[in-house]
This record gives structure tokens, sequence and C-alpha cells, in this order.
């Protein structure tokens, strides 16, 4: 029998566009290093770069108690706050967490603000490209020199993956929610289409759009959000009648209007698909290599019936990291790639416990931090 707690009106699925925009009292300050120009492995510079960032906690005297979390596509800081705050699995009370958001991603610089190189005069980048902004971050304005984890979800979970490449001594673990270490076919062709659906729109105007491209952009919401982060069984679950779900679906699609910027996504898109941890200098093509010389203690989460990141692919992935855990998100439920969005409270529930008790494990219960 298939568990799916009927909370669908609220759902926060994983490829959600950047929403979460407006900082209440309560909440950590948004803020900005700017890094300068920023090269990237292709050659060419992200000029006067800043990265977004929030912070929960406070960074003990030895700075032994980092935390870095990395954000999945079009997603930003607040992408895991299901999970941060006191007694989840990422406790402010015990950790200093450097919730971080993605270049491109419309608060870190993107082709949406960037002032030097506007839409699509912007440089292509890559996922690695994303590790090496954050490592200039944690290493110039933290002056920190290792994190007890990397954290992500989605595109999130595969900057994990590889900052355990890039950077395998500077962490004990890292925790990858339905990643990818190469992204395969059948994703590349989830991600194009969703391009499509927005450049094939005449007021994409080849990225020089006056406003929104509207019909390309409930296209894209239709795409990503509304069917390869869900499953078919999520849908029989919410809907009796399979006619309810066009109102929805036009709900859901309103929601985006005033929130999203194509091109930033199509950026991103590039960078996703596009990854292959094999790639990283010194590895020659080898994946396989790479992810044997990963040295953190690694906890790999999957989703099941994950329809953008075929969980067949981190579980592939996890088979060749030597010190790994793999786990099924909330099994009995499938709730496919939004299993790691936070809408679901089995899912919150299954994901604080089991990343909280990783982390106790690997810090011993807090012992390693003093």
């Amino acid at each position: 029998m298939v568990r799916i707690t009927r909370t669908f009106g609220a759902v926060a699925l994983l490829l959600v566009v950047n929403t979460a925009t407006a900082h209440t009292p309560s909440q950590p300050p948004h803020q900005l290093y700017n890094e300068g120009d920023l090269k990237l492995e292709n050659g060419e510079v992200i000029k006067d770069f800043s990265i977004s960032y929030v912070t929960h906690g406070t960074l003990n005297a030895k700075k032994s108690n980092a935390i870095l979390m990395v954000t999945a596509i079009s997603g930003n800081h607040h992408r895991i706050d299901f999970m941060i705050g006191p007694g989840k699995a990422l406790d402010p009370e015990k950790y200093f967490i450097i919730a971080t958001d993605a270049i491109s991603n419309g608060f870190t610089t993107s082709p949406s603000n960037s002032t030097a190189q506007p839409r699509m005069s912007f440089p292509k980048f890559t996922i690695r490209d994303m590790v090496e902004s954050q490592f200039r971050l944690l290493k110039e304005k933290f002056g920190i020199e290792h994190v007890v984890a990397v954290v992500g979800p989605s595109m999130g979970g595969m900057q994990v993956l590889q900052w355990g490449v890039s950077h395998p001594d500077m962490m004990d673990s890292l925790v990858a929610m339905v990643p990818l270490a190469k992204t395969p076919a059948w994703t590349v062709a989830v991600l194009e289409t969703t391009r499509k659906a927005i450049m094939l729109d005449p007021a994409w105007n080849g990225g020089n759009y006056t406003a929104i491209p509207e019909k390309g952009v409930r296209l894209w919401r239709d795409i990503p959000n509304l069917l390869s982060a869900r499953t078919p069984d999520m849908y029989q679950a919410q809907f009796k009648n399979g006619m309810e779900v066009l109102p929805w679906t036009a709900q859901q699609e309103d929601a985006v209007m005033k929130a999203f910027d194509a091109n930033d996504w199509i950026y991103q898109t590039w960078a996703y698909e596009k990854h292959d941890l094999g790639t990283t200098p010194g590895f020659n093509g080898d994946t396989a290599k790479a992810l044997g010389s990963i040295k953190a203690k690694t906890l790999v989460l999957t989703g099941t019936k994950d329809l953008l990141n075929p969980e067949f692919e981190p579980q592939s992935t996890a088979s060749l990291i030597r010190d790994v855990r793999v786990m099924t998100i909330s099994p009995g439920t499938v709730t496919g790639h939004a299993s790691a969005g936070g809408g679901f409270p089995a899912d919150v529930e299954f994901l604080n416990r089991e990343v909280g008790t990783f982390l106790d494990a690997v810090t011993d219960h807090g012992k390693k931090l003093n």
C-alpha cells in the first residue's frame, strides 16, 4: 500500500522556483560576499561575482562546527529549511550552517542580475564552478579550512559529490540527496525539453524578453515541477477524479509567474546536463575513479520512482564510493524526486531523523566538534 500524506495544496516540490525570497524578522539576514572576477574552468570569467548566502548558528572558536548547504536547481538558501532548526538534522545549536545560493539562481550573480554580463551574454559555467565559488566563500570570508558536512538535494547533491572529489580532505562527511555523479541521457532529455518550452515561445526573444514569456514558462512549470518531480502514484492519491488535475495545474503555473527568470533556469540546466565527476581535472573522464577518490563518510539518499534523477543512478554511484551508506527516503512512499523537497511529512521526518543520526555518528555526538 502506497502511503502519501494528502498535503498537496502546500507541497514544496524540489524543483521549486525562488518564491521564498522574503525574510521574516526571525530569519537570518541575507548576505552577499563579493569575490571579484570568478574564473571559470572554461577560461572565461563571471565579472564582479558575488555569492549569496545566509548563516544559522554560531561558528565556534576552533571553526570546527561548520556545515555547508548547497541548493537544488532554481532553488535558494531556503531549499532545505525543513532540516534546519533546533532539534532538526542541521541544528544551529550544534552547527554553524552556511546555506548558499548557486550561480544563476537569481540571488548569487546570475544572467538576471548581472550588470556586466546580463542575460545571454553571461558565460556558461559548470557544477564545479559552483563548488569553487563556495570554496572561496568558506576560505576567504570565514577562514574555514574544514567542514563537518556538505549537504544538498538534487543539483545540490551533485555539488555535494563534486565537493568530495574536488576537495576530498576538506570535509568529514557528505549528504547527497537524490544526486547524480554523471547526468544520464534521460535527465538531459527532460532538461532540453524544459529549455525548448521557454525558448520556442516568441516572447523569449532570444533571451531579450521585456516581460516574462508566459506561454513558455507555463509549459516549463508543467514539465519539471508537475511531471518529473512527481510520480503517477502521487497524482492517483491526490486526484480521485483525473480531470481535477487541470485547474490545479493552472494554479501551480500562476504561482510562478512573478518569481521565475527564464534565462537563469536555462543557464543552470546547461550546467546540470553536462555534469560528470569524471571530467574533474586528474581523472581523464573516469567517473568511477573520481567516485573512488572520495574520502568522506557519505550518505546517499534516493527517491522511489524518481523521474528526474532516476534512483538507479545514485544507487550505482554509491557502489563506487568507499565509505558510503545508501538509503531510500521514506520506504513505502512513492514521492520520487520530491522526496527531498520538504513537502511531505513522512519524508521530512525521515530526512531529519536519518541525517541527524548520520551526523551524530560522524561527530561522535558532538564530541569531535570541541
